[in-house]
């Protein structure tokens, strides 16, 4: 996405596709010669700056010292496990109000999705799923993974999401090795399904640039899809969907305007009749990345059933976008800010990342610029 990366907290996440595995088009896909001062530098931190919530809402440190930690799972006896991606490991986090970390493994190719199912820790890299036995309380691995799938390696999108449906199969979501091509490798942008042993592959949705976040509300899934570059600071919007078997959400000739899939301008001729809209949308660039529906009652009952996303902020915007969590009602697919404060002067303190919903209500938010986790709580905790 961008040449001449000045600045390591993107760098990790960033490979330059495979000519050879797509055809491209080559129209308004110039970069520019360098990213954004708001991105020229990244300083990990951990202390929270002065954030903006809603009356009662409170944010504190629950851990920090990571290299770039993005995704998160809940264990079975009430853990949590972290993926820190540029560093190659996993940590498992301990206690309520602040997270005791220990290395559960490392040497991992970009680890980014995390799954609990069946005694096993899944662990979605950047080109296969492993698993790890696993027992409540384990704190490391007891001994090497097993390789499940064999996913799509490198390419623009390298990072890999996973979640286990109500139906007991896995969902592993691939980002597209471009822009805006049309790939040859149908694992790319798209979600495909497996056997919690990884057997029985099926595509299962497909038009995703690079669906991060993947989460289910009763029996469907629903994603946050980063749209395409290069097209100004204000198109595409960043698009959410609500998945079925076999649908197509629109990359890379269509993506969504006013409720409608409309052509992307590179693909003019194409044929959008057959492409899903998206249900809720946010400011171009913005890079959605994690969706959790909030169902714990620590929160007030209207946040009940909403999802909570996790925007990353604009990496292409001459001024940044983003940055911020947003709250998204599926029924009507209005978004509103939930938390804010990231931004300080057009330059990035904090880019959230990963979202998790813990027993007792309180939600958890990893920070891939900061290196830490925070925990949000209302009222008295």
């Amino acid at each position: 996405m961008l040449t001449a990366l000045a600045f390591s907290g993107l760098a990790a996440l960033m490979i330059f596709p495979v000519q050879a595995q797509t055809t491209q088009t080559q129209t308004s896909q110039t970069p520019a010669s360098l990213p954004p001062a708001s991105l020229r530098a990244r300083v990990p931190s951990s202390t929270l700056p002065p954030l903006r919530l809603p009356a009662g809402f409170r944010a504190s440190v629950y851990a920090s010292g990571f290299a770039q930690p993005r995704l998160m799972a809940l264990a079975p006896g009430g853990d949590v496990a972290l993926s820190d991606m540029k560093a190659g490991r996993v940590y498992i986090l301990r206690g309520s109000a602040a997270g005791i970390k220990s290395l559960y493994a490392s040497g991992l190719n970009l680890p980014h999705g995390l799954a609990f199912h069946g005694g096993f820790l899944y662990v979605a890299t950047s080109d296969a799923v492993l698993r790890y036995p696993y027992r409540s309380g384990d704190t490391s691995a007891s001994g090497s993974p097993q390789k499940v799938v064999a996913l799509a390696g490198g390419g623009e999108h390298v990072s890999r999401t996973l979640v286990f449906g109500p139906d007991g199969r896995m969902y592993v979501s691939t980002g597209s090795s471009c822009n805006a091509c049309r790939e040859k490798d149908p694992r790319r942008a798209a979600v495909w399904s497996y056997t919690a042993d990884g057997k029985d592959g099926r595509l299962y949705a497909s038009g995703l640039r690079n669906a991060v976040g993947l989460a289910w509300r009763g029996g469907a899934l629903y994603v946050s899809s980063n749209g395409r570059d290069y097209l100004g600071d204000t198109t595409p919007r960043e698009q959410f969907f609500k998945l079925k078997q076999g649908g197509f959400y629109g990359w890379p000739t269509c993506f969504t305007v006013s409720g409608q899939q409309k052509n992307d301008p590179d693909y003019k001729g194409a044929d959008c009749r057959r492409a899903t809209a998206a249900f809720a949308t946010v400011h171009a660039h913005s890079a959605p990345m994690d969706l959790a529906l909030y169902t714990g009652r620590m929160f007030p009952p209207s946040y009940q059933g909403k999802f909570v996303a996790a925007l990353h902020g604009s990496s292409m915007n001459a001024m940044p976008v983003g940055d911020k969590l947003v709250l998204i009602d599926p029924a009507t697919g209005a978004v509103s800010d939930f938390m804010t404060g990231l931004l300080h002067k057009d330059t990035y303190t904090n880019r959230p990342v990963g979202l998790l919903v813990l027993p007792d209500g309180s939600l958890l938010v990893s920070d891939d610029w900061a290196g830490m986790v925070y925990r949000i709580v209302y009222g008295e905790d």
